[in-house]
């Protein structure tokens, strides 16, 4: 296919060099006819033999003519009257005759090229006109070129025009060759029908599997995307084709895809789901991404972290419950009778009074049985859990789920930072765990979440990483990787409008604070007794 394309190129470029050619060569006849006749007309006393003698082969104007002719090799020299009778021609016979051509441009005074039939066939004639000495017109001279000399010269060309038509040919045709052998090298001696059948095997695969795949080239655009990558990151086709920081924006996202951050199952979030990355480069400078959906396998951890509080909860309950039981046996064996049904008073007040302590300043029903459980949780082990004293939350949230995860991460991060110092030891304070929720601004729809923990706080320059997606400085648990729960914070506070920030504790510790400028619904107008 590649030799025939030279090959149609030779022959093209060929016939386009040889029609301009032959117009080239007529127009170089014509002129050189032209200037013969110029110079024959400037000769002198031709003029003057022409008015003075009479048409005879045997005449000056006849010898005068030939002997032109043969010195320039033209085909004829015709040198004529005004009446257009001819005083020399090749031929003698035609001595004497009118011509066969009209002279009145020439004997009008103007110059004429053409080509044209006449007496001696095709040729390519020059026509000037003939003056005396006092400028007057008294004829006219015709000069002709022979044709065939013309077709001559371009038939003499056309064999070498062959040859550099051959050459050019030969060279494209050995470009072929080498382009050839190396396309089958790099495509493996694939025929261009299994290359198509596997490149629609390809785009099948791509699109079909549940993986998420990015491709990138070595400038860092993305030029590959399939389906499941699309739904992932929240991206369409029109993506293709885009650097991938214009397309995803700044983030941990863009730095693990982008090759950033290194290493393999990279944590990353990108709006509400959790996905697992990993980078490949190619050979090209590019790179090979692909992306797993975590999202449920982390609902899951959520759950079963929740279920393992619960679990905790309800064991710390059952041990607390099971020492109360021993020591109300025994106030009732060695019959103290008052002080066993005060022993019951106190315990069922305490657990009473947390209940309405919390109940009554948070109105959420899901984020105050969540503070319960905590508080169990916390007492179990040795952390005193409350809930500050300028905390009220009514019952208008418009995400209770998110603020529940909010929560719930942020008072697990605090209580494991504040269980390793025992209430009552000496030299350390007790360790505590505060929690207050608020609403400001003018319409009080703006929800402020502050916990406090009496742990050893978050250095100044790690203070941004905690929120970063797989930092973490704990031992991962069995179901998964750590470093979500506080990039979850950050993510969801975010999505809301808010923001998420750690700063130190007014008593040492850290201090989260979450901030949701829209957290709370408008609240719902108060029906009068007339409308009742």
């Amino acid at each position: 296919m590649q030799v025939a394309i030279a090959a149609g190129v030779a022959v093209l470029a060929t016939g386009l060099f040889l029609a301009p050619l032959s117009a080239q060569l007529d127009d170089q006849a014509m002129r050189r006819a032209l200037a013969i006749a110029q110079t024959t007309a400037a000769q002198p006393g031709i003029a003057e033999d022409l008015t003075s003698t009479r048409a005879s082969v045997d005449g000056p104007v006849q010898a005068a003519a030939e002997r032109i002719r043969n010195a320039s090799g033209a085909e004829y020299v015709v040198i004529m009257n005004k009446q257009g009778v001819r005083w020399s021609h090749t031929d003698r016979d035609e001595v004497g005759k009118v011509v066969s051509t009209d002279p009145s441009d020439a004997l009008a005074g103007r110059d004429v090229m053409e080509i044209d039939n006449g007496t001696l066939g095709r040729s390519a004639r020059g026509k000037v006109p003939l003056r005396d000495s006092g400028g007057e017109i008294v004829g006219a001279v015709s000069v002709g070129i022979e044709y065939d000399s013309v077709r001559a010269r371009l038939i003499h060309t056309i064999p070498s025009l062959f040859a550099y038509a051959g050459g050019a040919l030969a060279a494209g045709a050995l470009a072929a060759y080498l382009i050839s052998r190396r396309v089958h090298r790099q495509t493996r001696d694939l025929a261009f029908s299994d290359i198509s059948a596997l490149l629609a095997e390809r785009e099948a695969m791509l699109h079909g599997i549940r993986e998420g795949v990015v491709a990138l080239d070595r400038g860092g655009r993305i030029r590959l995307l399939n389906d499941e990558a699309q739904r992932l990151l929240g991206l369409g086709a029109e993506a293709i084709g885009q650097p991938l920081e214009a397309a995803l924006g700044e983030g941990r996202t863009t730095d693990v895809l982008s090759g950033r951050v290194t290493g393999t199952d990279l944590l990353t979030v990108r709006g509400r789901r959790v996905l697992v990355a990993n980078r490949m480069p190619t050979d090209d400078g590019g790179a090979v991404a692909t992306l797993r959906d975590r999202t449920e396998l982390e609902q899951l951890g959520r759950e079963l972290d929740s279920t393992r509080g619960l679990i905790d909860a309800l064991r710390a309950q059952d041990h607390e419950h099971a020492n109360r039981m021993h020591t109300l046996l025994g106030l009732l064996e060695l019959e103290m009778y008052e002080e066993a049904a005060e022993f019951v008073g106190e315990v069922a007040g305490a657990h009473r009074v947390t209940a309405e302590q919390i109940t009554e300043k948070i109105h959420d029903p899901l984020l105050s049985a969540l503070l319960v459980g905590k508080a169990t949780v916390a007492a179990e082990r040795g952390v005193i859990l409350s809930v500050s004293d300028d905390t009220a939350l009514p019952d208008r949230l418009v995400d209770p789920g998110g603020l529940v995860t909010i929560v719930g991460n942020l008072v697990d991060n605090a209580l494991d930072a504040a269980s390793g110092l025992r209430p009552g030891a000496t030299g350390v304070r007790h360790a505590r765990v505060e929690v207050a929720l608020r609403t400001e601004g003018l319409l009080g729809r703006t929800v402020v979440l502050q916990v406090r923990d009496t742990g050893p706080g978050v250095p100044v320059e790690q203070r941004e990483s905690v929120f970063t997606e797989g930092w973490s400085t704990k031992e991962p648990p069995a179901h998964g990787q750590r470093g979500i729960g506080l990039a979850l914070v950050r993510r969801l506070a975010e999505r809301q409008g808010g923001s998420a920030r750690v700063a130190s504790a007014p008593g040492g510790g850290a201090e989260f604070t979450v901030v949701l400028p829209e957290g709370l619904a408008e609240p719902r107008p108060v029906a009068s007794e007339e409308t009742r």
